[in-house]
């Protein structure tokens, strides 16, 4: 009797703790698979970049993973393992593979081999055009502590490459008589954003001859940023310059450093240089060629964006100069009428952005119907804004017209229109994928190329136009 007694209170002590875990266990696992479900039918589950590659065999469903994630939503846990549940929604913290206790996840790029936006590297970052190498997001790593450990990376392969080959250091006259006196250096570097920054503080360390080519001004992506905004680095290590201990700087923070770098350091950069060209002469040098000249060196970095052209939406009256494809100055619009147009990170700043500023009518309009894609910090200031009746928002909408003191917007219920000063377009861009190509860089595996996709031509013969950046905003 007295053992019956004894078990009863064991059974009764399990229960009280594995019944709540079960039933506990079956509410996630119908909350995550119905977010999940949700996301795949808005196209919202597949990662853009880097995203979190799960090892299902290993995978103990510890949840370990999702708690770690500092976006909130991207992974969850569907019957015991964990899954991706808003792929797009992930920016590469990395968090939850040092979260895991089994190893059975890490962040990385998928099967880059067989993904049409990646160019094909070497182990060394180089493109299938000999001497001309990748760093950056370009190559598909977006955050910006990447971009700098990738341009010194590749500068160091790039070093001794050049020092096996010969003397290094001396910008001699341009063999051949090039065009304007131009001087043979032993590396250009085309984009000026934190990977090209990072290349060309390296490439002075290690006593390269080097140029660095920049479109527009220094900074690079982080140009695109609104005013404030907070840009996740975690600790990092820029060449020369020292470690960035803080895991969070503004957008006004990580410009300053890098002018400081540049204006301790003396780096060479050149801006208001577009990028027109890249052939490869018989003597086997690399010539540059911008809208202002040629330039001449024995390797190439590019550091280019992903972005390049802003992705415009086709609706009447988008080339007036109400319609800006980028927010520079949120502070100078007070009292104005003002739709948003996109469903990224970039759009929620840019709105909650204006809608500090006093007087103004923020709408953002986004043609699914709802954000899948922003950050957890950005969702919720949005809904605090949204609560506030700061912002309005209107899902499910396409424009159809834009008038110089008004919009037209379709929705399922029909046609409206708001009153409108101007209009900001988040749309994403159009990648300068086929500058690259017609330099002749290949991108994706065989997998991915089809069958009747004309090869690549020749890099003795490229001309290329390079697509611009976002173009400036326009004010009145």
């Amino acid at each position: 009797m007295e053992n019956l007694l004894i078990w009863g209170v064991v059974a009764a002590f399990c229960a009280a703790i594995f019944i709540p875990y079960a039933v506990g266990f079956r509410r996630r696992n119908r909350t995550d698979t119905a977010r999940r479900e949700e996301a795949v039918q808005l196209g919202a589950d597949r990662p853009v970049a880097q995203y979190p590659l799960i090892d299902e065999g290993q995978c103990i469903g510890c949840g370990a993973c999702v708690a770690a994630c500092p976006e909130g939503d991207v992974l969850g846990i569907v019957d015991g393992r964990a899954v991706i549940v808003n792929g797009m929604r992930c920016i590469g913290h990395a968090r939850c593979a040092d979260a895991c206790p089994v190893g059975a996840l890490q962040v990385g790029l998928g099967n880059v081999g067989e993904r049409e936006d990646i160019p094909r590297l070497t182990a060394d970052s180089e493109t299938t055009v000999p001497g001309v190498y990748i760093a950056g997001e370009l190559s598909g790593f977006a955050l910006i502590r990447n971009a700098i450990s990738q341009g010194e990376r590749v500068v160091m392969t790039v070093a001794r490459r050049l020092r096996a080959a010969g003397p290094t250091g001396v910008e001699s006259p341009a063999p051949g008589g090039a065009a304007d006196g131009a001087r043979l250096r032993d590396l250009i570097i085309v984009g000026a954003g934190p990977a090209g920054l990072s290349a060309a503080l390296t490439a002075r360390r290690e006593k390269l001859s080097y140029l660095v080519l920049e479109q527009e001004q220094a900074g690079g992506t982080i140009l695109q940023y609104p005013r404030k905004k907070v840009v996740l680095t975690q600790p990092v290590e820029i060449p020369l310059y020292g470690r960035l201990d803080r895991e969070e700087y503004t957008k006004e923070e990580l410009l300053g450093i890098w002018q400081e770098a540049r204006e301790q350091f003396e780096l060479h950069v050149r801006t208001g240089e577009k990028l027109e060209m890249i052939t490869r002469r018989p003597d086997g040098l690399l010539a540059v060629r911008t809208q202002t000249g040629e330039w001449l060196a024995r390797a190439v970095i590019l550091a280019l964006g992903r972005r390049g052209t802003p992705r415009r939406l086709g609706a009447p009256g988008e080339e007036l100069e109400k319609v800006a494809y980028k927010l520079l100055d949120a502070e100078s619009y007070h009292g104005e009428n003002l739709l948003v147009i996109g469903g990224g990170d970039s759009a929620v700043e840019a709105a909650l952005g204006l809608a500090r500023q006093p007087g103004n009518t923020v709408t953002l309009a986004y043609r699914k119907e709802k954000l899948f894609r922003i950050k957890k910090r950005n969702a919720e200031r949005f809904a605090a804004a949204l609560a506030a009746n700061e912002v309005k928002t209107l899902f499910s909408a396409e424009i159809t017209a834009i008038l110089p003191d008004r919009v037209r917007l379709r929705r399922e219920d029909g046609e409206i229109e708001l009153p409108n000063d101007y209009v900001f377009i988040f749309a994403g861009g159009e990648p300068p994928y086929p500058l690259l190509q017609r330099m002749g860089i290949a991108f994706g595996g065989a997998a991915s190329r089809r069958a009747d996709a004309p090869p690549a031509p020749p890099t003795s013969s490229v001309r290329a136009g390079a697509p611009d950046l976002p173009a400036e905003a326009h004010r009145r």
